[in-house]
């Protein structure tokens, strides 16, 4: 049962739980509790199970941890306490296990050198011993792992992978039998994806081998739904949650943030003009602050900004980068010089995001939009150190879409309105690897196993026909997979209903290749016409969304993709067409469903106040409504913003009479302005994962409504179907492709749509390594991820053959739609528009209408460098000034 508890308890009574030189140590060095700290100590005092959602700096490691340290003095003062593991944290971040290392280190030591001085020489005739801590993580040497084994530490910080391979580790697996304690930190960086999952499984199996029940304790920083999270957190008995309370302290500290633009009109505004005042803003910031920490999201951008600051304004050593193509070495260098206070500024792309110590920082800056609300909480939360500060930060946003969306996510921040997060549910691929580890310990009854793992959360309604099809092809019972060497890993006898492990090399298998995170690396853009002329590189992500025929734009040039062999993509030239996918599209974070929605909201907020004054007879052009102002007043942006958001929609409204809102998906039929070409622009603002699922299902039954592909382009704000010219379509044949798609299998469709796609192929890829398929390591020699991707297009060759239902080809496209694409929540608009609670409707244009501004850009010929996109920008807002104008 999850329960909420709301109210705190007193000082006394959370302190009351703690042993006298627990107590002594904490109200020496603190003033006051935290408000998380006002519930935690009592409740994990009382053996609790627990999660903890409160933000950075509010004391969350010692929320979780002091009322455990009393308990283990309580061992060593009654002499009870053994060279055993009793406490075991987890978190996803090395760094951040070395920190708590760091701080936990020092009340050790503190609250032990208190017992030695009021027991004397007693210490050692009542064997009260230091209550020891250490880490096992992928970086601890051999020689400490094996005085770890000798001497294994009380309180054992480690992460989930390194947790893994401990459960397999017979000798080691012993100390920790008697754990009373786990702690997972960061979970909102688990629970939410495969890397969670696997944990989630390992904890299970912790939990079938200790000695008793042992209390789990989640920490976090912003979580929603926090049942969620709680349901990760406990599992399931029975087919239901696991009894856990909750203590949410996530709103206790307070935020001042605003949206700033630089100028007020961001489309004639030069770009050398909107730089120069962004820099200035951000010198302005670094100037006044002590500590500045700034988000790019991505690592390029990082780079250059911290090389403009330093040619701009002469700084020197205390300005620096932080992002993950760093070394280990440069990036502690940069938190150390953090905490001690000697920077200025850092410059992060995601990489200081999450909870490492970085000491106190006064303001947080982010360029551009984090793309979710949740993230811009995270980031600007790392300012204001201590709990009772104000964490102060601004974004700066450089285009109109992204001043309503930041401005929006700020305001959703301070009205409390996150985004969800989604367990995923009954990864195969991952339940495949817990099934080896679990072999390799002991001889398993079927039964017992599917009980253990229908205990996880994520596997709470695993069905047990995908359990057995696991079961099956570990053991090598699918005719024709040996023959592209995948053998068994496991035996069943059948009869008995009992598997176990085979073979002697399947223990090095499992722990040479355990884990989640895909191996990528980048891939070679080569000409189709001349095999050896290499063009350049991309991400294989960026390749993933790629389709036969789609054109990109790579190092100022247009090619168009035709084929690819393992990690080597062919193409053509294509100067004269237009591009099909943005060069940031694998780069860009996407927008959340939500915050897509909040947006939505907003939108609808100020065209009805637009329709008002319009119904009114009042001009819009010119000075602001009063009605429009107090508005516009209540979101968090400064002056320049508000001025060119109430533009872009007044210059919307003027054009087409619509604002596409949460509540009226436009559909908006325009011609391009120098070629042919015809496009059906969808304002659907629903994210764009829900956007990517919708596009390729329109643009299916469009393609067989007028027998031709269509290209597609997918943005956050919308999806575009492009056609060479103008199709016969109306209203009438928009309306039965909506009937049909409420109508007809979905996912069905999908599956054909995307079973020949690079995304098929590289997922599928992925998917096999998780699920020991195909190896990424074999007797300690490591496979390239080239070699990897030409066995896995053979294997799924295979099983496509053999079986559509196979568990890693069924988890493959699972993957797909509901991870990558959102194919529930593309269900539920559809289902909106059946019930007409989503309104639609069909507007022809002349040319392309202001909201669809952003979409173009990157969709047509003339528009390779950033400098193009502006110029592009500025002729069609120029064409739409003209035609409002002449309207009157």
């Amino acid at each position: 049962m999850i329960r909420y508890i709301e109210t705190p308890f007193s000082e006394e009574e959370s302190l009351s739980v703690l042993n006298k030189f627990a107590r002594s140590w904490f109200t020496k060095n603190f003033k006051e509790l935290t408000p998380p700290q006002r519930y935690s100590f009592k409740l994990i005092g009382q053996k609790k199970s627990l999660l903890v959602t409160a933000p950075t700096g509010s004391g969350k490691t010692m929320s979780g941890f002091l009322s455990i340290i009393s308990r283990l003095f309580d061992y060593s003062i009654e002499g009870k306490l053994e060279s055993k593991v009793y406490c075991l944290y987890i978190s996803p971040l090395r760094a951040l296990n070395n920190d708590i290392q760091r701080n936990l280190t020092r009340p050790l030591e503190e609250i032990y050198a208190m017992i030695k001085k009021e027991k004397g020489t007693d210490v050692i005739k009542e064997n009260i011993k230091q209550v020891t801590i250490g880490v096992r993580t992928g970086d601890t040497t051999q020689k400490e792992r094996a005085a770890m084994l000798k001497h294994p530490p009380n309180i054992l910080v480690t992460t989930p992978e390194s947790l893994a391979i401990l459960l397999n580790s017979s000798k080691f697996v012993e100390n920790m039998k008697s754990i009373e304690y786990v702690i997972i930190d960061e979970i909102h960086e688990l629970a939410n994806n495969k890397r969670g999952v696997h944990l989630s499984l390992s904890i299970e199996r912790l939990a079938d081998i200790t000695e008793k029940k042992f209390t789990r304790i989640g920490l976090g920083a912003t979580l929603y739904p926090i049942e969620e999270a709680a349901k990760y957190l406990v599992g399931y008995d029975e087919g239901k949650p696991n009894d856990c309370t909750v203590v949410d302290a996530s709103w206790s500290k307070k935020f001042d943030v605003l949206t700033f633009s630089p100028v007020k009109d961001v489309i004639h505004s030069s770009d050398r003009r909107i730089e120069e005042l962004m820099y200035k803003e951000l010198n302005r910031i670094i100037t006044k602050s002590k500590t500045t920490l700034i988000f790019t999201n991505t690592r390029s951008g990082t780079e250059r900004v911290v090389f403009n600051l330093k040619r701009r304004f002469k700084y020197g050593e205390d300005i620096a980068a932080h992002h993950g193509s760093l070394s280990r070495e440069s990036r502690l260098e940069v938190e150390e010089m953090l905490k001690k206070g000697a920077l200025k500024c850092a410059v992060t792309s995601t990489s200081l995001e999450l909870g490492v110590d970085i000491g106190s920082v006064d303001y947080v800056v982010q360029l551009g939009s984090p793309k979710s609300v949740t993230r811009a909480i995270q980031r600007v939360g790392r300012a204001g150190h201590s709990y009772n500060e104000t964490a102060k930060g601004e974004v700066i946003a450089l285009n109109r879409d992204d001043l309503v969306e930041c401005t929006v996510m700020l305001h959703s921040a301070l009205e409390h309105r996150l985004d969800s997060f989604v367990v995923p549910q009954n990864a195969l691929d991952v339940l495949a690897q817990h099934i080896v580890g679990m072999a390799l310990v002991k001889k398993w009854d079927v039964d017992e196993a599917y009980e253990l793992i229908k205990r996880v959360y994520a596997y709470k309604d695993l069905e047990r026909g995908d359990f057995m099809s696991l079961i099956n092809y570990l053991a090598g019972n699918y005719v024709g997979l040996e023959s592209r060497r995948v053998y068994g890993k496991i035996w069943y006898d059948e009869k008995e209903k009992v598997f176990g492990k085979r073979g002697k090399y399947t223990k090095v298998i499992y722990m040479l290749n355990l884990g989640t995170i895909p191996d990528e690396v980048a891939v070679n853009v080569m000409m189709a016409s001349n095999k050896k002329k290499w063009v350049g590189n991309i991400e294989e992500e960026f390749l993933m969304k790629l389709k036969p025929g789609d054109v990109f734009a790579l190092g100022g040039h247009l090619y168009r993709f035709e084929y690819s062999r393992a990690m080597k993509c062919y193409v053509s030239e294509a100067n004269a067409a237009s591009p099909t996918i943005p060069p940031w599209f694998s780069e860009q974070l996407p927008l959340s469903y939500e915050l897509a929605n909040y947006i939505g909201e907003f939108r609808l907020g100020l065209f009805n106040l637009l329709e008002e004054e319009m119904k009114a007879g009042n001009a819009l052009k010119g000075k602001m409504p009063k009605a429009i102002e107090k508005f516009l007043d209540g979101f968090p942006m400064d002056e320049n913003a508000k001025a060119a958001i109430y533009n872009y929609f007044v210059e919307q409204i003027l054009f087409t009479k619509y604002i596409p809102n949460r509540d009226m998906l436009i559909i908006e039929g325009t011609n391009d302005i120098s070629s042919d070409k015809y496009y059906l622009i969808f304002h659907s603002l629903f994210g764009r994962r829900v956007n990517d699922t919708l596009s390729r299902a329109f643009a299916i039954k469009m393609g067989e409504a007028i027998g031709e592909d269509i290209g597609v382009m997918v943005s956050d704000n919308g999806f575009m179907l492009v056609f060479d010219e103008k199709p016969r379509i109306g209203y009438e044949r928009i309306s039965k492709i909506i009937k049909d798609l409420y109508t007809e299998p979905l996912e069905d469709m999908l599956k054909s749509n995307i079973r020949n796609t690079e995304l098929m192929k590289r997922r599928f890829r992925h998917a096999a390594a998780r699920g020991f398929m195909i190896l990424r390591n074999y007797k300690g020699w490591k496979i390239g991820v080239s070699r990897q991707q030409i066995n896995s297009q053979l294997i799924l060759k295979a099983v496509e053959e053999m079986d559509i239902n196979f568990p890693i080809l069924k988890e493959t496209y699972r993957e797909i739609l509901n991870d990558v694409m959102d194919l529930p929540r593309a269900k539920e608009v559809l289902e909106r528009i059946k019930k007409k609670d989503l309104k639609w409707d069909l507007i022809n244009t002349p040319l392309p209408s202001p909201f669809a501004h952003n979409l173009m850009t990157f969709g047509h010929a003339d528009v390779i460098m950033m400098k193009d996109r502006r110029r592009y920008l500025k002729q069609l807002h120029k064409m739409v000034m003209k035609r409002i104008d002449e309207s009157g």
